[in-house]
Formats: C-alpha cells, structure tokens, sequence
C-alpha cells in the first residue's frame, strides 16, 4: 500500500456505496474518516486499516454531533482533501397522498439538511486543500416516478446545489462533482421497502444493475483527475434501464 497522503471524509460507510467508496480509498493509500449510525460496522472496516481509518459514528441528522465528531479528530486526519456526502436514504414507495409525513421529513432532514450541514462545516478545510467534494444524487434528480416525491425533491436539491457550490467556490481551486446513479443494488431498496426482500428482489429481476463498486470506481477516478479538472456531474444507469416515456392516463 501506498504511504497516504491524502484524506478524505466519506458520509455513510457503514453500507452500500458509502463502504464501497471508503474501502477502495483505502486500497488506493488514501486516509479515510468513515462516518455513519452503525458503530459496529465502522469498526469493522477500521480495524482492517488501524493506521489509516477513523471511525466516527453519529446521525447526520445531529449537527452537534457533526461539531463534536470534527473537533475530535485524531490530528493526523484533520486536513481533509476529499469529502464524499454519500449519506441519505429513500422511505416509502406511496403516492404523495398517501405518503407518511415524518418519512418525508426524515430525507429531508438527512438528504438536504445533514449534508449541508457537514459541508459547510467542512468547507474551510476543502479551501485550504483546495480539495473536492463529491455529492451522491440520483437520477431521481431529474427524471420523476410514482412514488418519488420527497426523496427527488431531495436528490434535485443535491444536484443544485452541486452547481451552486461550484459556483461560489470560483477561483479557490476546489472541485465539485454530483454523482447522479440509476438502479442500483445496494441495502438501499430494502430500507425503501421497510425490509422486505420479496420486493427488493422483485425490482431487479432479469436486471444487471449498478453495484456500490461501480460508483466507488467513479470516485476514484474524479480524486485523481489532474487539479485543473471538474466533473461537473456524472449520471450513470445500468443497460438495462433507460428513459420512460410520459404517463397517460386514459378516462372511459
């Protein structure tokens, strides 16, 4: 393994392409602080890499948490190159009316308001860097479903915000990407369904879709870019999936 050099703070490693993503900087050399709710998972994957993963576990929904996990950063992960806000989640496949509001409020609150709360945070280290941030949305961004609702709202804001960024930080040298994935499979849908595997694995029957390596192989490639490029955005589907057309509803 490569002497690190670098580090990079990843939001949501406990799963998914969050873990995906940490393991191959990792393997690559990079430090890595992995955050996210499940403890025992974290130290899993630190105990692989002593020397070079932290382990910080908090709800990104807890903006104290967020201070105090920072503020107690071993010193030799306290200059961050690379933050990737991976964490986020979709609940619930109803129609807006049938919606449950606190599972609207709860990807509000961890898709929108968790993640600009740590970036903002971060943002005076990834100017001293002159560092990237990588935003994982979602295709859901720009092409609605029944059942969307919230959780595109959320990944639109994502996108936008991507841009916004990009935007602001003119001229600090820091790069900013959004990560736009279609079906992927991943512990994500399961939660969707509230843990019901018959549906998860009706979604992607007959389908070769997008693994959490995949989008951990993108990162890689975006962190090693010469530092005079920016991706602005990547939007990646698997083959099997493509565009919808519009719906049609037909009365008689």
């Amino acid at each position: 393994m490569n002497t690190p050099s670098r580090t990079a703070l990843v939001t949501g490693a406990s799963s998914g392409f969050g873990r995906a993503i940490a393991h191959r900087l990792l393997n690559e050399g990079w430090r890595v602080i992995i955050t996210g709710r499940r403890h025992e998972r974290l130290a899993t994957l630190a105990a692989e890499f002593p020397e070079h993963c932290h382990a910080a576990c908090f709800d990104i929904r807890d903006s104290a948490a967020i201070d105090t996990a920072l503020a107690q950063l071993p010193d030799a992960f306290t200059h961050i190159d690379l933050l990737v806000n991976n964490a986020g989640l979709a609940l619930g496949t109803a129609p807006a009316q049938e919606a449950d509001l606190d599972q609207w409020r709860q990807m509000i609150d961890t898709n929108i308001t968790g993640l600009v709360t740590l970036t903002h945070a971060l943002l005076p280290r990834l100017v001293a860097s002159r560092g990237l941030i990588v935003n994982i949305s979602s295709i859901a961004a720009l092409y609605p479903y029944p059942g969307g609702n919230v959780y595109g709202g959320s990944k639109a804001f994502v996108s936008q915000f991507s841009l916004g960024l990009r935007s602001d930080l003119h001229g600090t040298g820091v790069r900013v990407t959004s990560i736009e994935p279609g079906m992927a499979e991943t512990e994500f849908t399961l939660v969707r369904t509230g843990g019901n595997q018959a549906a998860s694995d009706a979604l992607y029957a007959g389908v070769q879709p997008i693994r959490a390596e995949d989008i951990a192989e993108q990162v890689s490639w975006l962190a090693n870019l010469p530092a005079h490029l920016n991706i602005n955005r990547i939007e990646t589907m698997p083959v099997n999936q493509s565009f919808a057309g519009f719906q049609v509803h037909r009365e008689g």
